[in-house]
C-alpha cells in the first residue's frame, strides 16, 4: 500500500479553495452538500497565511504560476494539508475519485499517478453501490447505542448488523421511509440474534481468481480463520484486517468446538499439505464442518 486512505469529518471545520478556472471549480463542486464550510481565495488575500487557519484541508489550482507558487507557501506557512492541482509534487495528499452517497463514500486512488485509471475503476464500483446506501448507514448510526447495549458481544453485534444491512430495515431506508426502517431495526433488535455457528473448510492454495463469490463472502464475514502455511497470500488477504487469526497448531478440535457453539464462524484456508484429523474430530462431534465451493479449473479441488 502506497498510499493510506484516511475520511477527515467536514461538519464544523473549514475547506480552503485558493485559485480560479476550472482546476479550482473541480474541487470546489466536491464539496457541494457537504457540511463543510468551503472558502475561496484569491489574489492578493490567498497570499496571506492567515487565510488558511484552522483549514482542515487546502487545495489550490491555477492555471498561473506565480499564484501557485505564492499560495503554497502562504499554505505551507499555516501548517495546512495542502493538494495542488495537477502538481503531485506539491501536494501532501491526493484527490481520489469519490463515490458519495451520503454517510457511504468509497474512494479509489492512485496515488497521483493515474487519475484516468481511477475514473473508470470508481465506474465500475458505482453502478455496486445504490444511491440509497447512504440512507442505510445513517440508520444504523442513529441506533447504534441500542446495538451495543443490547448486543454487547462484538461477533454477535457484527452477525446482527451484516444481517441487518441486507435485511427490511435497510430495504425500508432505500426506499427513502426512515419511520418504517427504525421500527423495524428495533423489532430486530428485540428478536435478538439466533445464530449457528460453523466451519467453513476453503481450498486456498490459489490463484485467487478461482474463488467462488460465496468463498469470498464467507471470508469478509468470518469471526476467526485458521491460515495453513501454504495458504495463497492473495486468499489470505482477503480475510477483513481485525479478524481473529489462528495458525493450524491453534487450532484444535476442542478450541474450534468451543467458538462453534458460541455461533462464531471460521473459516480454515487449508493448504494442499494440511492434515485432516482435526477436521475430522470435529465432524465427528456433530460440528459443521461445510466445504466452500471454489471455481473449477481443470485439476481437482476440494
Amino acid at each position: 500500500m502506497d498510499s493510506f486512505p484516511a475520511y477527515f469529518p467536514l461538519a464544523g471545520r473549514r475547506v480552503v479553495i485558493a485559485g480560479s478556472g476550472e482546476p479550482a471549480e473541480a474541487k470546489a463542486r466536491l464539496f457541494e452538500g457537504s457540511p463543510a464550510t468551503v472558502v475561496r481565495l484569491h489574489a492578493p488575500e490567498a497570499f496571506s497565511p492567515e487565510a488558511y487557519a484552522d483549514a482542515v484541508l487546502v487545495f489550490v489550482g491555477s492555471a498561473d504560476e506565480a499564484f501557485i507558487e505564492a499560495a503554497v507557501a502562504a499554505a505551507r506557512a499555516a501548517g495546512a494539508l495542502l493538494n495542488v492541482v495537477d502538481r503531485p509534487a506539491l501536494c501532501d495528499f491526493n484527490t481520489p475519485a469519490i463515490i458519495d452517497r451520503g454517510q457511504v463514500v468509497a474512494a479509489i486512488g492512485t496515488g497521483g499517478s493515474a487519475p484516468v485509471l481511477a475514473t473508470l475503476l470508481r465506474n465500475d464500483v458505482e453502478s455496486q453501490v445504490p444511491e440509497g446506501m447512504g440512507r442505510v448507514a445513517a440508520l444504523l448510526a442513529r441506533l447504534q447505542d441500542e446495538v451495543r447495549k443490547a448486543l454487547p458481544v462484538l461477533h454477535e453485534r457484527r452477525a446482527f448488523l451484516r444481517a441487518a444491512a441486507r435485511g427490511p430495515a435497510a430495504r425500508a431506508a432505500m426506499a427513502g421511509d426512515m419511520a418504517q426502517a427504525e421500527a423495524l431495526l428495533r423489532e430486530a433488535l428485540a428478536r435478538g440474534v439466533a445464530r449457528t455457528g460453523a466451519v467453513k473448510v476453503l481450498a486456498a492454495d490459489g490463484p485467487v481468481d478461482l474463488l467462488s463469490l460465496r468463498a469470498v463472502r464467507a471470508l469478509g464475514t468470518a469471526d476467526v480463520v485458521v491460515i495453513d502455511p501454504d495458504a495463497d497470500p492473495e486468499i489470505v488477504g482477503l480475510a477483513r484486517r481485525d479478524v481473529e487469526r489462528l495458525s493450524p497448531q491453534a487450532a484444535d478440535a476442542d478450541h474450534l468446538a468451543a467458538l462453534v457453539a458460541r455461533g462464531q464462524q471460521i473459516v480454515w484456508l487449508r493448504g494442499r499439505a494440511a492434515s485432516t484429523a482435526v477436521l475430522d474430530a470435529l465432524a465427528e462431534a456433530g460440528v459443521a464442518v461445510d466445504a466452500l465451493p471454489v471455481v473449477q479449473d481443470e485439476g481437482t479441488r476440494l
